[in-house]
């Protein structure tokens, strides 16, 4: 009876997230998490093969995390970031993440990621107007890239499902393909994945007049567009395009930062640095909501030198909450003490390795992706020759999603019918960092399980 009144009122008074009832019939009422497992409000256990939102990096249930936030509460509950005044735990976190951040120099903080991107396409205007460059506004970013749903980030999301039934987009985004090796397709013989896309880069650029372009976006390895890999090529080539038609490079790392790579940010991988950096889930698990910027010396030197009377007018009322900052500092504690960077390293290795000795002959299974951490794709196709997707009407991806939840798995699958170019049906993994290798190789059993399930029907 419980159950069945709560699923009663979640239908009657509550907007979700890409909201539509025919989502709500049933819905996945939650309850409870341990680990890398929760439960819902009838008992059952899931393994959460997306880290909640690809954010519970240390995993649920964390009592010394929730400790943490209480007592900041009890002791000051929040007070304004506002210029002329701040709180201890604003700054210790500040400090703390500008020392895991190679290049960077200072932090402004937000309550999640489409509002740290939002600051980042701002301050990178702000940046070249006042250094009386006001014509540098446009904002590139890629195909299948996500940034966020609020208008500007919605504008710079590069899936077109989110854009349908609230446009107009803002003006000056421009959108040029990503470094998808899978669908690679290029004219030139021999250029590889990643010169191709860097290519199709700087010929927009000069298309727009770079001295229109503020700055390039795009995810160091792409989250929900469907965890696409780019060649180890790419990330050095875009760096310098940037550099050399002086366009700043923000580097969303909303996903991909605190550990879920392997690394502490994933553009390590490349030895490439940002002038902004985006950040948000992973920083607090998703205990408390916070996300924020970090930008570079020069960035930060521009912000001081100018007058007052052209301040940078932007920020937000739980810019640097209290309570959110101690609980981030308390999860970067646990991380590292308990060497999750280099667990999410190893169990990724291990995932990409049994994900490939499961799939890597299936006729229907067109790409693996994953090996650095713990964030992997499977692509699925009617025809692995021809890389041929499943019809639309066979409804592939959702099938999958609920034969992996009846069977103790939840996670994400996406379908992308109507994107250029068009991915097949797509099932996506971010386990918390915490996971071990018998779960691993249990979420690998039961995707083979709920994959056959749905071609046999």
């Amino acid at each position: 009876m419980f159950s069945g009144e709560l699923k009663t009122a979640d239908r009657k008074y509550q907007i979700h997230s890409l909201h539509h009832p025919i989502d709500a019939q049933d819905p996945l009422i939650i309850a409870s998490g341990s680990g890398v497992r929760i439960r819902d409000i009838e008992g059952r256990e899931y393994i959460d093969g997306l880290s909640g939102l690809w954010n519970v990096n240390i995993g649920h249930g964390r009592g010394d995390v929730a400790d943490t936030a209480a007592q900041q509460m009890k002791t000051l509950a929040y007070f304004s970031g506002y210029a002329g005044s701040a709180t201890i735990p604003s700054i210790r976190l500040a400090e703390r993440l500008i020392g895991l951040a190679p290049g960077m120099a200072a932090v402004f903080f937000t309550s999640g990621g489409a509002e740290a991107n939002e600051s980042a396409f701002k301050t990178a205007r702000y940046y070249w107007r006042a250094l009386g460059k006001p014509e540098k506004t446009k904002i590139i970013s890629r195909i299948h890239g996500y940034h966020g749903v609020t208008l500007q980030a919605m504008s710079a999301t590069g899936i077109s499902a989110y854009w349908k039934m609230f446009e107009p987009r803002v003006p000056g985004f421009v959108h040029v393909p990503t470094c998808y090796p899978y669908r690679f397709q290029s004219a030139n013989p021999g250029e590889t994945p990643g010169a191709g896309a860097a290519r199709e880069l700087e010929q927009t650029i000069l298309r727009e007049g770079p001295d229109t372009v503020a700055a390039l976006i795009g995810e160091p390895i792409q989250g929900a567009g469907g965890v696409i890999y780019p060649t180890d090529d790419y990330w050095p080539q875009v760096r310098e395009i940037c550099s050399r038609y002086n366009i700043l490079l923000i580097a969303d790392e909303i996903i991909t930062g605190f550990g879920r790579t392997g690394r502490w940010f994933s553009l390590e991988h490349w030895n490439v640095s940002p002038d902004i950096l985006s950040f948000a889930k992973g920083v607090t698990s998703g205990y408390l909501p916070l996300g924020g910027i970090m930008v570079t010396r020069a960035i930060q030197d521009l912000l001081d030198s100018v007058e007052p009377a052209n301040r940078w007018m932007h920020g937000y009322t739980n810019s640097g909450h209290p309570a959110c900052c101690a609980a981030a500092l308390r999860n970067i504690q646990i991380i590292e003490e308990e060497n999750l960077v280099e667990n999410s390293r190893k169990m990724g290795d291990v995932f990409f390795r049994t994900l490939q000795a499961a799939f890597a002959d299936h006729p229907n299974v067109g790409d693996i992706r994953g090996g650095k951490g713990l964030l992997a794709a499977l692509e699925f196709v009617e025809d692995r020759g021809s890389s041929k997707n499943f019809a639309v009407e066979k409804d592939f991806g959702n099938r999958l999603r609920k034969e992996l939840r009846n069977r103790g798995v939840v996670t994400r699958t996406r379908s992308a019918a109507g994107e250029h170019p068009a991915p097949g049906d797509q099932v996506l993994f971010a386990p918390p960092l915490i996971i071990g290798k018998e779960d691993v190789e249990a979420l690998v059993e039961i995707t083979k399980d709920a994959v056959a399930a749905v071609l046999r029907n």
